[in-house]
């Protein structure tokens, strides 16, 4: 019996653990969030800090507009390359913007920064001829293995072109070149911000839901030895109730038929038949059989379905009286209005009720009052027995007895209730309602 109970049974769950896998989820989901915070800020930070940079290299070719001229784009007037010189030195190199390099449409480099680069022709790019001819402005990281790009000694920068012109109307192709990381430090500083805020909530919805988690791991785990100790005791109870019921049928029962065969067989071998011993014999009988239907009642009322509770609950009286104890049956309700369900709940109540009267009330009498009120079955269970504290009613469930306690969960699931009131030396009531109003419809 351990070993068929150890089976089915589930090993409970650790509060801790059931906490720290839930703590450990939290911390992946912020680091996850985290990451995604980071990723997104500096994407929008990187977008922010480029629109800015061609926001600057536009300006910055509205600037040095003025200064351009004919003689500049043919590299023949050095006076006005000074201008357009310190124009640029004193306006326009600000902050990240490092390089400025001005170019014609033949890819001739008539302005930069970088004295060396003035006068060398490049070849330009698809993108750099679309802003030369229809305007507006592009950006791009620059590919420093380029030729124009040699002296440059940056790591990584970021080049905006946007076109401009000289007074006389000639196009020219401005480009800017800005360090790289002023760019990812927009980024950087966006997510300074965020996170502050983003990871700090996130935490303290963390901290608020460890006590949650911890409270409902200890409510689940409570739960799961409730339930445990409710299937030990039905299994206990069914055993028991099974060696019981052996042993009254071994005792009894099985004892008085042999007595009856024993003797039916010595009449079987007498030339007369003694009718005193055929009495006797008929009367054993008669007592046997009322043995055998007050144990078919207490395993289950076949009477309940086809008859209607009043008649089980009196089946179960019967089986009170029998053991000297007066009973008494007050029913008023109507059979057809009682749906099945409630009556079978109902009956166990009783059942449970008084069978705790025979074990531990020592009660001489005991009245069971069976009605409807307000569209609900009251079933009620009076003894006049030695009673006991109600207290005693958590001690016994702590110790595995749990049958009313089962049982007005059982109730509670049909949105109904069980009481118990007693105390010592005024007897025990056991009151269930059961609603049955809500089955009626259906």
């Amino acid at each position: 019996m351990g070993e068929s109970q150890e089976r089915v049974l589930v090993a409970p769950i650790s509060v801790r653990k059931f906490v720290l896998r839930f703590a450990i989820a939290g911390f992946v989901a912020l680091v996850f969030v985290a990451m995604l915070t980071a990723v997104a800020s500096r994407r929008v930070g990187t977008d922010q800090a480029i629109d800015e940079a061609k926001r600057v290299a536009l300006v910055s070719s509205g600037i040095v507009a003025p200064y351009l001229d004919e003689g500049v784009v043919d590299l023949d007037d050095r006076e006005a390359l000074s201008k357009v010189n310190n124009a640029i030195q004193t306006l326009v190199l600000q902050g990240e913007l490092k390089r400025v390099k001005i170019w014609r449409e033949d890819g001739t480099i008539v302005y930069s920064n970088e004295p060396r680069l003035i006068g060398e022709q490049f070849e330009l790019g698809a993108d750099e001829r679309e802003v030369l001819e229809n305007g507006g402005t592009d950006a791009e990281v620059s590919d420093l293995s380029k030729p124009e790009n040699r002296f440059e000694t940056e790591s990584k920068l970021l080049e905006v072109y946007s076109r401009a012109k000289t007074e006389s109307g000639t196009p020219l192709l401005f480009e800017a070149y800005f360090r790289y990381g002023g760019v990812t430090d927009v980024g950087r500083q966006l997510w300074s911000q965020f996170a502050p805020i983003t990871l700090g909530a996130l935490i303290l919805l963390e901290l608020v839901q460890i006590p949650l988690a911890w409270s409902m791991a200890r409510r689940l785990h409570a739960s799961q030895q409730d339930q445990e100790r409710l299937l030990r005791a039905a299994l206990d109870a069914s055993d028991t109730e099974r060696r019981r019921i052996a042993s009254d049928l071994h005792d009894g029962v099985v004892q008085e038929l042999a007595g009856v065969s024993l003797a039916l067989a010595a009449q079987g071998k007498k030339e007369s038949i003694d009718p005193q011993q055929v009495v006797r014999a008929s009367a054993d009988i008669r007592s046997s059989i009322k043995s055998l239907r007050s144990l078919l009642v207490e395993i289950y009322p076949a009477n309940l379905e086809e008859e209607g509770l009043q008649s089980a609950v009196g089946d179960l009286l019967n089986v009170l009286a029998a053991r000297g104890i007066s009973t008494r049956l007050v029913a008023d309700l109507q059979v057809n209005r009682i749906d099945l369900e409630a009556s079978t709940l109902a009956y166990r109540v009783a059942q449970e009720a008084l069978r705790n009267v025979v074990s531990h009330a020592a009660a001489t009498e005991v009245r069971a009052t069976i009605d409807v009120q307000d569209d609900s079955l009251i079933l009620i269970i009076d003894d006049n027995g030695k009673g006991f504290s109600t207290d005693v009613l958590d001690e016994r469930t702590a110790d595995g007895h749990v049958g009313l306690r089962s049982l007005a969960g059982l109730a509670a699931d049909l949105h109904g209730s069980l009481q118990v009131r007693s105390s010592p030396g005024t007897g025990t009531r056991v009151q269930v309602t059961i609603p049955i109003n809500d089955r009626m419809d259906r």
